[in-house]
């Protein structure tokens, strides 16, 4: 073990004096090395070293578990958690080179972690530490005779169904509720007059400032923990803490194109310039080329993420080999589009008619269990496919629901509305959706959509779920 541990070492700082000729800007690093176990362990609580239970996270462990055990599926070959300084895991049943390659990658991540923008709520610094926290105090309610084990799941399953209902951009500021009165309020001042806030004292209509929300609100799961007095101490807590945790990996959604991408990247030139072995070239390149091939009827974010990157540097160098000791106007750009997109406009500005070509994308849909391909990415049908892939990656397959009214009929029934876009919710998830949310208000919940082109309700309450027709 402990020349296993000094090799790693040894790499790692050669890795290193390429990662800051390169300009790579990362956290500190620290690795850990852990057998199988561990790493499933890890997987299940997703990279966190500590975690609240639930049974969600036992099921993935043993799911992963047994496809491991079986041959059926393998490990991960990285894991590193954004936090400052930076944890990764590596394997020590790998390969010294798969190891070497692992390292080389992560760097590639933290330096996305970093430096992307919409990570830069995430407070890494206090990553692990709220986690800890987070788990402590989940324990704590678990072991409280007076709630229990049932109840807390009880809650959470209801949390974790809605902790993705929020809001999706995490650079745009959610207004406070005094600041939304107050908005609220100049709106409701005659617009003829250019100086309308400075006339609060002449009469007018005030606002209703009791109406909740002012403005349609995107954080459910906030919304009810803000607006239900019904709530428990402990559950407002839970929800807290299942916000809190979703507006950590959030940011991850939302960039895993251009994050694992970005880290291909990088692990590519870094190897490929490192001074190691023609054995350990060769196997590099195997392993490199198992991460970032096409995946059929399916997309590969490394893959695409990686062909994009290349062709951002490409289009303003030249097809020769980069030199990125050299602080080129194509590292610049790599440098200056890491740091401002997301993968939906990163995907808009640059995967371009020529790339959906090489990449080989078509749209397909099944049809009474046959595949059916609608679309190709040709000179007639790149657009739609285009268009297609921009709204289903992040979280762009999650439906856009927003809080209208807590007291809707006078009755407290909850009304929601959903941001239809051509695409129809799926009934069944619709109606455990709702489930959840019913659970957590306690009251009726509507929901306005669209069914079949036609406006509509889906409405749940103490007697179940039912669907209607609206005008």
């Amino acid at each position: 073990m402990s020349e296993t541990v000094e090799s790693l070492e040894y790499w790692d700082s050669k890795i290193l004096e390429l990662v800051d000729a390169y300009g790579l800007d990362c956290f500190p690093q620290e690795f850990e090395l852990c057998d199988h176990h561990e790493m499933i362990a890890y997987t299940a609580y997703s990279g966190m070293p500590s975690h609240y239970p639930h049974w969600s996270y036992g099921k993935s462990y043993e799911k992963t578990k047994t496809l491991y055990d079986y041959g059926v599926s393998g490990l991960p070959y990285e894991m590193v958690i954004n936090s400052d300084p930076a944890l990764a895991y590596l394997m020590a049943d790998n390969s010294l080179c798969l190891n070497v390659l692992t390292i080389a990658h992560v760097y590639g991540h933290n330096d996305f972690f970093k430096n992307n923008f919409t990570f830069d709520t995430t407070r890494p610094e206090f990553a692990i530490g709220s986690f800890k926290a987070h788990a402590e105090r989940v324990r704590a309610y678990v072991e409280d005779p007076s709630i229990g084990g049932a109840k807390v799941e009880h809650t959470l399953d209801a949390a974790h169904a809605l902790s993705l209902q929020c809001s999706r951009n995490l650079a745009v500021r959610k207004l406070g509720r005094e600041e939304q009165e107050q908005l609220h309020f100049e709106a409701s001042l005659p617009r003829e007059d250019p100086f309308r806030t400075l006339h609060a004292a002449q009469p007018h209509t005030p606002p209703d400032l009791h109406k909740v929300p002012l403005y349609p609100d995107e954080n459910l799961l906030l919304f009810v923990r803000d607006n239900n007095p019904y709530l428990e101490s402990w559950q407002r807590d839970l929800l807290t803490i299942v916000h809190e945790e979703a507006q950590y990996f959030i940011p991850q959604i939302e960039t895993k194109i251009m994050n694992e991408g970005w880290a291909s990247y990088w692990h590519y030139q870094i190897m490929t310039n490192l001074d190691s072995s023609d054995d350990m070239k060769v196997e590099f390149m195997i392993h490199h080329n198992q991460v970032i091939r096409p995946h059929q009827g399916s997309l590969n974010p490394y893959h695409v993420g990686f062909k994009i990157w290349q062709a951002i540097y490409s289009d303003i160098e030249g097809p020769e080999p980069p030199d990125h000791s050299k602080a080129t106007h194509g590292r610049a750009e790599l440098f200056r589009v890491r740091e401002i997109e997301r993968d939906q406009s990163f995907l808009r500005r640059f995967l371009s008619r020529e790339l959906m070509r090489e990449l080989g994308l078509f749209e397909f849909t099944s049809r009474r269990g046959d595949v059916v391909v609608t679309e190709v990415a040709d000179d007639d049908g790149w657009e739609k496919i285009k268009d297609a892939l921009i709204h289903s990656v992040g979280t762009g397959s999650i439906p856009i629901v927003t809080v209208v009214d807590a007291d809707h009929g006078g009755t407290r029934s909850l009304l929601l509305n959903h941001a239809f876009d051509g695409r129809e919710l799926s009934l069944e998830y619709a109606e455990k959706t709702l489930m959840y949310v019913h659970r957590l208000w306690g009251r009726e919940v509507v929901l306005d959509t669209v069914l079949a082109g036609k406006p509509a309700q889906l409405v749940y309450n103490g007697e179940g779920f039912t669907t209607k027709r609206t005008k």
